[in-house]
């Protein structure tokens, strides 16, 4: 089978965050600078959006359900309720608190993951304007669970891509402005993380552009959007090596996820942000790969 990019959405402003919800079989993305979550079933190809009343960083469904999400809307955790139609409001149903309220310029929420265990992990970035301009090591990592909201780390710039290997043993995290991957201990039990290393520099490996969201495969590899890049990349984590490179039609690639009845597909989201020049389409589209010969594994819903 050959490899196929088909765009599958008009271009959005910031693209982020698509996780697949095996059960409805639909993606769920979000607009961060436009306000909107996006629900996108291929089967269809019925694609629906609705806004809210602040930067949305990201969407992840709330276990058991079909229309309750967890959001990261501005510097807040909330649940809405959203039935996934066109233009219907969404409803908050629950907040569950704030971060980093004494921060100024206020940070806001950025990428967000379930981790195996289904608690949310999702970090902050700080101010930024213009576009591209983000002031450094203002945003946190944060985890979201039963017990509340507990903060992992700190002095980040851009918390971005999150993933979890095949033994439920390393968290693997991007800071963008690093231009690295971090891999931490991680303990499935508690969700704590621990004993930082780096196991990818994109400066190293002469590979442009800063790394965005990414994910696992069932192969244990990491597949990574690469924002500024035009592409997604294949990584090692364990020995470092790249493997492949996907090229995407945009220049502004910001995030991965695998799904599909088979999860052979991988779903690519990008931006059209003015930053050092316009964008023009299909940059900001969304994206459905196929041919690549690996799946990758169910995506986790929010457990509380």
């Amino acid at each position: 089978m050959s490899l196929t990019i088909k765009k599958i959405t008009e271009p959005l402003l910031l693209g982020e965050g698509p996780h697949w919800d095996d059960r409805q079989q639909a993606l769920f993305f979000v607009d961060i600078l436009e306000y909107t979550i996006h629900k996108y079933v291929p089967a269809t190809g019925a694609h629906t959006k609705t806004k809210l009343d602040g930067t949305v960083g990201f969407i992840v469904p709330v276990d058991g359900t079909t229309d309750q999400f967890i959001i990261g809307l501005g510097t807040r955790f909330v649940i809405i309720q959203w039935d996934g139609e066109e233009g219907t409001p969404a409803k908050i149903v629950q907040e569950l608190g704030a971060v980093d309220q004494d921060v100024v310029p206020e940070n806001r929420l950025n990428d967000g993951k379930a981790d195996p265990r289904g608690r949310i992990f999702a970090g902050t970035m700080g101010y930024e304007n213009p576009l591209g301009n983000v002031l450094p090591e203002k945003g946190s990592l944060y985890r979201v669970d039963k017990t509340g909201i507990q903060k992992l780390c700190s002095k980040i710039g851009i918390s971005n891509g999150l993933a979890w290997d095949l033994k439920k043993k390393a968290c693997y995290y991007t800071d963008s402005l690093e231009r690295k991957i971090r891999r931490y201990d991680y303990d499935v039990d508690t969700g704590e993380i621990s004993n930082l290393k780096y196991i990818f520099d994109l400066e190293k490996n002469n590979v442009s552009g800063i790394p965005d969201g990414m994910t696992l495969d069932s192969d244990g590899n990491l597949w990574v959007a690469l924002f500024n890049g035009s592409s997604v990349i294949k990584i090692d984590p364990e020995t470092g090596k790249i493997l492949q490179t996907v090229p995407i039609p945009a220049l502004q690639v910001t995030s991965v996820t695998f799904g599909g009845p088979k999860f052979d597909i991988l779903f690519v989201t990008s931006a059209r942000m003015n930053i050092g020049g316009a964008q023009e389409p299909p940059c900001g589209s969304t994206f459905m790969v196929t041919g690549l010969g690996v799946t990758g594994l169910p995506s986790t819903n929010f457990k509380y």
